[in-house]
């Protein structure tokens, strides 16, 4: 099952014995959990009827036992078990003789009993036997981690949920300064939500006075000034830059320009130039198709090569390598510099 199906299923009060909630990202799984946590049982009922235990602590055995339990004065009790990956054999080896303890209550589990196993940065087998019981009996999730291209879709789905809008450049700024850790990007939109009236339209302007990502002296500005061939508003950047190194470390700045570059090396070398088709290939917004349009225009195949080899170049030298003396602010106005000219 996908996040919304399983979140639309607990709003309609449809639960499941079991949920086996697993994979790389985090986020997620702390979203379901906390979901079932939260809305299911009274706080009176809670009292007996929800146990909350870490993998390191428990046994199979012990998490089968707290199962098996009925419910007092509820109609439901409830198990969670974070960092279930911790629990020792948690998963049935093919090649024990004996019934599993986990699989065989699975087989059979209590209806009202609600078991989570939150078993994070983990997958198991969907081929197994095990998996597929899960399947049947209750929720089987792998929480994938978002490519970078999915953030900004995502982070516009988040805030509609909050009855917000987002213009896409903001989205985007949000996702490129704040990375794929959507624990972070959900906390600091909480803060924005604080500070501006529901039904908003978040523009870049709101992000600056609220998340403090400047509106103007970003990354994804200087792109787009490098694109245009804008040597005045590049180097304004770049001195920013080079004057805030600590928000705005090479490390960070210089693999998302390389992103933008190889997009721009892709649009040269695809056949069907046509928007949409472009677009679709270089993964990008339709927004935001006459950057890379333009910076087409202005940068060759070849010198766009050339760009990237520098920008990989400089992005060693930035990590120390064949560089002893010249601090980063330095080598990205060099860099800019060799880009523009």
């Amino acid at each position: 099952m996908k996040f919304d199906e399983i979140i639309s299923e607990l709003q309609n009060k449809i639960y499941r014995p079991v949920y086996f909630l697993m994979g790389d990202e985090s986020f997620f799984i702390d979203e379901i959990t906390d979901y079932i946590s939260a809305n299911i049982l009274t706080e009176v009922e809670k009292e007996f009827n929800q146990t909350i235990a870490y993998g390191r602590d428990v046994d199979v055995a012990t998490i089968v036992s707290y199962a098996k339990r009925f419910p007092m004065m509820s109609n439901y009790q409830m198990v969670i078990i974070k960092e279930a990956q911790n629990v020792k054999n948690l998963i049935p080896d093919s090649s024990d003789k004996d019934k599993h303890l986990l699989e065989a209550y699975i087989e059979n589990p209590l209806k009202s009993t609600i078991l989570v196993l939150c078993y994070k940065y983990k997958t198991i087998d969907r081929r197994k036997s095990f998996t597929k019981l899960i399947e049947k009996n209750g929720v089987l999730f792998n929480s994938e981690k978002l490519y970078d291209n999915q953030l900004p879709a995502w982070i516009q789905n988040h805030l509609k949920k909050r009855n917000y809008s987002i213009r896409p450049e903001a989205a985007i700024l949000l996702s490129e300064y704040l990375g794929s850790d959507l624990s972070k990007i959900s906390n600091e939109l909480s803060k924005l939500a604080i500070n501006v009236p529901e039904g908003t339209e978040i523009t870049p302007i709101h992000i600056e006075q609220n998340i403090g990502i400047s509106k103007d002296f970003n990354v994804f500005e200087l792109q787009k000034a490098l694109g245009k061939k804008d040597i005045y508003k590049s180097f304004q950047i770049v001195n920013h830059f080079a004057s805030n190194l600590k928000e705005n470390p090479n490390f960070k700045s210089i693999p998302i320009l390389c992103t933008f570059f190889s997009k721009i090396l892709l649009y040269h070398t695809t056949s069907d130039k046509t928007k949409n088709n472009l677009c679709s290939v270089l993964s990008v917004n339709p927004y935001f198709f006459s950057d890379y349009q333009i910076a087409a225009k202005n940068y060759s195949l070849g010198k766009t090569k050339n760009i990237i080899s520098l920008l990989r170049k400089y992005d060693m030298k930035s990590k120390g390598v064949d560089n002893a003396s010249i601090p980063d602010g330095e080598l990205l106005k060099e860099l800019i510099y060799q880009i523009l000219h």
